[in-house]
């Protein structure tokens, strides 16, 4: 498969009268933009706003970020869920580079959800800071979750798609000469030079745990709560195959943006051929029952056998159950004698006492930490809120509070913040752009 990407580098963003990019500045006429995001079922409140790195904006609740995009041949960017199934993973993409659509709740937020400061000191904790943002603010008529702790969010996820379409279309039709090639030759047709390279494998752990449809990642279109492992070419990730669900913890979450570019998935590709040899995606689910976990590790690890592996990466969205899911799989694969390195965050408590995942083994002995969701964050009032800011502590928000005896409320009267780092939008991105760093005491 080979897929191409044609970037067009946004350096600002402005509304206007017409559609537009020239010159690194995106043009968007938002009367046009938010019909698109109107024709949405159940939206019934819609606003666009800019916001660019260092401005003094809080967002919050964060539900999903996605990259504008559209396709050469008319097809649509997330083939099952915004269109008809179709092929991903070869053909040719547009993609507005250094941006991105962030969706946020006006007023609603739950579990799943999380916080954005695009500048000060908050502004550290969270890749989305660095881009030039298109913010859809919206609310929905989907009464029935509205004060439910645990949002599917589906008005909102599929506005922000849609969204991110319509702006991808404006530079459907223009050339680029920054184009990124990822050519993933089939395994048994490649040249006994790569063969004799270091094979590698990257599995990956969508979050797949609730059975009621609608809250788990999608693989095209499909919930992978009902999928078992599967072997996928890596240009299929990054061309749209997948979607972020909402039920993952924030600060643990993957995002559709994060998918989308996987920087661990194109530092591969820079490599293969190279030191490794890139045998693709092995793409699992993250189960609840022991039974379903270990039938799952043992299927990845089979799979990783097969393909022939020296060593794989496995990495998976979440923590908590799904660390059994995670330290089974790098137990089963180092038990077959693939060499495997786990990507995760941790959980250890706000005393920092609590072991850090819930399951461990002395096989698992190569693993990167990618943040602490249970540490504390503090942050001054910011003078502009985009949503609702109160919904971080009233509305079950995984890192922040109503009130506590000790810390009181997470939203504080001067509009102040304290909460976990839980609740900090993919700030622990295990697929590549973590924005934390490892300090040796």
């Amino acid at each position: 498969m080979k897929l191409k990407i044609h970037n067009f580098k946004v350096e600002e963003i402005r509304f206007g009268q017409t559609d537009s990019f020239e010159n690194g500045i995106l043009t968007i006429d938002k009367e046009a933009a938010l019909a698109v995001v109107r024709n949405v079922r159940n939206i019934t409140e819609a606003d666009l706003e800019i916001v660019n790195p260092g401005d003094m904006v809080r967002l919050c609740p964060v539900k999903e970020a996605i990259e504008p995009r559209s396709r050469t041949d008319g097809r649509s960017i997330f083939p099952g869920v915004t269109g008809d199934v179709d092929y991903c993973g070869a053909g040719e993409i547009h993609a507005l580079k250094n941006c991105s659509v962030l969706v946020v709740g006006k007023h609603w937020g739950g579990f799943q959800d999380g916080l954005i400061d695009m500048g000060g000191e908050g502004a550290k904790y969270t890749y989305f800071s660095q881009l030039h943002n298109i913010v859809l603010v919206a609310d929905s008529s989907e009464t029935f979750e509205q004060r439910e702790q645990q949002k599917k969010n589906t008005a909102l996820r599929w506005a922000g798609m849609a969204l991110a379409e319509h702006i991808g279309n404006i530079v459907k039709n223009l050339t680029s000469n920054d184009v990124e090639e990822f050519d993933f030759e089939p395994l048994t047709k490649r040249s006994p030079e790569v063969m004799k390279l270091p094979s590698v494998v990257l599995v990956l752990q969508f979050q797949s745990q609730m059975e009621n449809p609608g809250y788990n990642d999608l693989l095209y279109g499909w919930d992978t709560n009902h999928m078992v492992p599967t072997f996928m070419s890596p240009t299929e990730i990054l061309d749209g195959a997948v979607i972020s669900g909402s039920f993952m913890p924030c600060s643990s979450k993957w995002a559709t943006y994060d998918i989308q570019n996987a920087p661990i998935i194109k530092d591969l590709f820079a490599e293969h051929g190279k030191t490794i040899n890139f045998l693709g995606v092995i793409a699992s689910n993250l189960n609840v029952a022991l039974e379903q976990k270990e039938r799952s590790a043992i299927i990845q690890a089979n799979m990783a056998e097969e393909l022939g592996a020296d060593s794989a990466i496995v990495a998976e969205e979440g923590y908590g159950n799904p660390d059994a899911d995670f330290i089974l799989c790098l137990r089963a694969l180092e038990d077959k004698g693939i060499k495997t390195i786990g990507l995760t965050n941790e959980c250890t408590g706000r005393d920092g006492a609590s072991q850090p995942l819930v399951s461990l083994d002395e096989k698992a002995d190569a693993i990167v930490s990618c943040g602490n969701v249970s540490e504390l964050i503090e942050l001054p009032a910011m003078p502009k809120v985009l949503g609702e800011l109160e919904s971080l502590g009233r509305d079950g928000l995984s890192g922040g509070w109503a009130g506590d005896e000790k810390l009181g409320p997470s939203v504080r009267p001067d509009g102040s913040i304290i909460m976990e780092n839980n609740a900090m939008f993919c700030g622990d991105q295990v697929l590549g752009w973590s924005v934390k760093t490892m300090k040796e005491f």
